[in-house]
């Protein structure tokens, strides 16, 4: 690993470090990149009934998220390793390309299928833009300078989750759904452009021998992961979870696992190498983040049900509630410097997820039905405990490895993320439909769902047993959220090392 005589604690050197030149306009694209991915599933999702009624597969409409989800999260190695080995800006562009080219066919699709396929093109741009904007937001800015980067990404994922549902609604209600894609052409032309002209990376010393690309790693990869991450998107919905596709894909997802070990140690520069899991840093960072992913779907799935479904309001309203988390995130992340510079990026991480897990407890114990500014006030604290666990975990890993191992580790960071993200879905769905047939005495999720969507059409007292079916299920998501996050305070307090050796050479 390298020299890692520094503690966390900022040198005076460090402090004093001049800002690179012409890091403006470079701020600017990846702000921009990581817009186009940010929006992305915000604004497609208010689209979707226009999407249907014009296109047709409602049956399949699913996968314009399964789709998009599943490249990103798949490519996130690969392109975290490519990065090392051949540079940022190579990454970078390659990804913007593939999202615009993604971006341009989406518009022009013809049927659901040639749709979904484009939007699979989309997440394999989008998942070089994810991971590359935050290694080359790391390698602009030293240690002391990273959480005012860092905070403007989060800005911008928070301003995508309010704005996007209004712009894909405005889009698809006064001009086309189809523009709900165009539009991502000058917004990406502007941080292509931006990226070829002002970014210039610093020189390397070459290297001794020809960089080789583990072409068969990263094929096993998006294999394994297409095969697990399908069965757990799908699982419970399009079919039973003991059903014959389920438990196929499971069985390979498990042998392509066995398969890719054996390729990656064989690989002269695995896509996934074994040092990502050995640093007792990176393994605590990436599980625990893993963590936040599942614990994450409890607020982004399934609060906005819970107050049209409960609440009785409507979803503008139901959004609010949801914001006001996106608001107190990247405030609580700016802010955190204050706090790990002082005490570690350990206990500031075991501080926000503790205050994060008692926020998650606190949920079920609101009043039935309650008052709108209940859940709303639940979020901004999550909001703010979130911003002060992740962005010291990122900051402090990064900081761990040099230029050369970055990408790789940020990669596998996001990758985890993306992972227990989909793993959640699938978990808190079941016991969300579990809680949900218990309570309302049998039937089938098909019922249900119709009387959520047409609730005027039930007696009162059927209204009401549905309202309270649903703050119960929503209760048990939340509590099932509560147990991730103690499972990352765990993971921090028994495998994460008391300071993280930060690298002498890290910025």
């Amino acid at each position: 690993m390298g020299s890692t005589g520094r503690t966390e604690r900022l040198s005076g050197a460090e402090a004093g470090a001049a800002a690179p030149r012409g890091r403006a306009p470079v701020v600017a694209a990846l702000m921009l990149g990581m817009a186009l991915a940010a929006l992305d599933g915000t604004v497609v999702s208010t689209a979707v009934p226009q999407i249907v009624g014009d296109l047709g597969g409602f049956a399949v409409f699913s996968w314009l998220f399964s789709g998009y989800l599943l490249a990103v999260t798949v490519t996130l190695p690969v392109y975290g390793k490519l990065s090392d080995t051949f540079g940022r800006k190579p990454v970078l562009i390659a990804g913007i390309i593939l999202f615009l080219l993604g971006s341009l066919l989406c518009a022009v699709a013809w049927n659901m299928a040639a749709l979904i396929a484009f939007r699979v093109v989309q997440g394999l741009g989008g998942g070089a833009l994810q991971g590359t904007v935050q290694t080359i937001a790391a390698d602009l800015y030293p240690l002391k300078e990273r959480p005012r980067i860092q905070a403007r990404l989060s800005t911008v994922w928070a301003t995508a989750a309010v704005a996007g549902p209004a712009v894909g609604g405005l889009l698809a209600g006064y001009a086309d759904w189809r523009w709900i894609f165009l539009v991502n052409l000058p917004v990406g032309a502007v941080a292509l452009f931006l990226v070829a002209r002002y970014f210039v990376e610093p020189a390397r010393p070459a290297p001794a021998a020809r960089p080789r690309v583990d072409w068969a790693g990263a094929m096993c990869v998006f294999a394994t992961g297409t095969l697990l991450l399908t069965a757990l998107v799908q699982g419970g919905t399009a079919w039973p979870w003991l059903s014959a596709p389920s438990l196929a894909l499971f069985g390979g997802g498990a042998v392509l696992v066995a398969v890719t070990v054996v390729v990656e140690r064989h690989a002269a520069e695995p896509i996934i190498p074994g040092w990502v899991w050995r640093r007792r840093t990176i393994a605590a960072v990436n599980l625990a983040l893993g963590a936040l992913g599942l614990l994450m779907v409890a607020p982004t799935v399934f609060l906005p049900t819970y107050a049209q479904s409960v609440l009785g309001l409507g979803p503008i309203a139901a959004g609010f509630v949801l914001s006001v988390m996106t608001l107190s995130w990247p405030v609580s992340a700016a802010l955190s410097d204050r706090v790990y510079n002082r005490i570690g990026f350990r206990l500031t991480a075991i501080l926000g997820i503790a205050a994060a897990m008692l926020v998650l407890l606190s949920f079920p114990l609101l009043p039935f039905p309650g008052e709108p500014w209940q859940p709303a006030l639940a979020m901004l604290l999550l909001g703010a405990a979130l911003g002060l666990f992740q962005l010291p975990l990122i900051v402090g890993v990064q900081s761990t490895v040099g230029w050369s191992e970055r990408g790789t580790t940020t990669a596998s960071v996001l990758f985890c993320r993306q992972v227990g993200q989909s793993m959640g879905a699938a978990l808190f769905g079941a016991v969300a439909n579990a809680v949900l047939l218990s309570r309302l005495g049998g039937g089938s999720l098909d019922s249900v769902s119709h009387a959520l969507e047409n609730p005027a059409t039930l007696t009162t007292d059927a209204a009401d047993g549905l309202r309270r079916a649903v703050d119960a299920a929503v209760d048990h998501v939340y509590l099932g959220a509560a147990a991730a996050a103690g499972a990352a305070l765990l993971v921090l307090v028994l495998m994460a090392p008391k300071r993280f050796p930060v690298r002498a050479d890290a910025d």
